[in-house]
């Protein structure tokens, strides 16, 4: 290990990016340069992933090292195998086997789809988890070819399974088929009912709309490159099989040494401080604490930014013995992408529906194209300005 202090965020998504910027903002805040911050992730990339479902991929990638290099962050590409907190020590795959010390860890290495033993799903079906997984979809949709009709089951009725749904009549045609048929199945009875009983109706008026089919109260048994079988034993033909069902953490939470939730998540207190551990923090979908004092903080960009922000700038405080800062959100919104109907904007842990259809769809585009990306100006003030460790107000609700 270097004579300097490290600092090592592992994780290069929407936590892990904005932990290593906000330690670099409080280094500079408390003049601390002895302090090395390391953002070790395996591509090169900070994926806006909330936008795998769409068209056109070509605006959802960051270069990692345009936002940290301004601000004095070193980044290592690899993958990472192992954490070892009694030694302090990272391992991670980069042309053979690595080790990495650390002083403070910021563990941020996210979620990842859910992938039931299904026989065939593996080797037939598709997903948009990672930018590699949707473009494999596009090429594959592209490569459908003009042909009369194509269909395309969705399996997974929750958000993700839902901008999936609700964009591929349109990517379908764009390919040249002109007679798409999408189905979206799910095992709960109605399609969309995590999002709450008022924005149910709205998820179902949307899908008629675009033509999608829903097929609640149902169970996938296997996938081929026919389509899929049911549990009931039906056949749903279809020469593309998209699965959307169900988010884990990272398999890494296994390595550290404390209980985890159902979803795999670590517990951390509110200063994303790993409970029970000394020196490592936690931050996006691989931790869990009650975000409002009450509620659960969820998977998503919403809250990992934030916990992101308050991980990085904690874990530097805490290295130097000053005072860290608590997280809390009492605001929770929710604005589902439902293709070129529009969107849904819901508030609160109801959901209760307050926006929809193209003036929800603005909202949309404000949080997927500007809200949710670091500043890509290569300006050093302005990302440094952006990794404060304060909390957004709500997306603006257009009338």
């Amino acid at each position: 290990m270097t004579s300097a202090r490290r600092i090592l965020v592992l994780g290069g998504g929407f936590a892990g990016l904005w932990s290593a910027l906000a330690a670099a903002r409080t280094r500079e805040a408390l003049g601390a340069q002895q302090i090395e911050i390391v953002l070790l992730n395996d591509t090169p990339w900070h994926s806006i992933r909330v936008r795998n479902y769409e068209a056109d991929l070509s605006q959802t990638r960051v270069a990692l090292d345009e936002v940290l290099m301004p601000v004095g962050v070193r980044r290592l590409e690899g993958k990472v195998t192992g954490i070892d907190v009694a030694t302090k020590t990272v391992t991670y795959e980069a042309r053979g086997s690595q080790t990495l010390g650390y002083d403070r860890l910021v563990f941020a290495l996210g979620s990842q789809l859910s992938r039931p033993n299904l026989p065939g799903l593996a080797e037939h079906g598709f997903d948009v988890d990672t930018y590699g997984a949707a473009m494999r979809l596009n090429e594959h949709i592209t490569g459908l070819g003009s042909r009369a009709a194509s269909t395309v089951l969705v399996v997974g009725g929750g958000l993700t399974g839902i901008e999936a749904a609700a964009e591929m009549p349109g990517k379908l045609r764009a390919a040249g088929v002109t007679a798409p048929r999408v189905v979206l199945a799910d095992h709960a009875p109605r399609i969309g009912s995590d999002m709450g009983e008022g924005a149910v109706p709205v998820i179902e008026e949307a899908l008629a709309a675009l033509g999608v089919e829903r097929r609640g109260g149902v169970s996938v048994a296997s996938v081929d490159a026919a389509g899929a079988t049911l549990a009931s034993g039906e056949r749903i033909e279809a020469e593309t099989v998209v699965w959307c069902a169900g988010m884990r953490a990272h398999p890494l939470t296994a390595a550290l040494p404390v209980a985890r939730d159902r979803l795999g998540r670590l517990p951390v207190d509110s200063f994303l401080k790993i409970e029970g551990l000394a020196a490592e923090f936690a931050a996006g979908d691989v931790a869990s604490f009650l975000i409002d004092g009450t509620h659960s903080c969820v998977m998503s960009c919403q809250h990992g930014r934030p916990m992101g922000r308050f991980a990085g700038h904690n874990a530097v405080c805490d290295l130097l013995g000053q005072p860290m800062l608590p997280l809390r959100i009492d605001w929770y919104t929710t604005i589902l992408d439902l293709g070129p109907w529009g969107a849904l904007y819901t508030e609160g842990w109801n959901r209760k529906v307050v926006s929809q259809g193209q003036t929800a769809k603005r909202t949309k585009e404000t949080i997927n194209r500007e809200r949710i990306y670091p500043p890509r100006t290569g300006g050093r003030q302005a990302i440094l300005d952006a990794a404060a460790p304060t909390v957004q107000t709500p997306p603006v609700r257009y009338e």
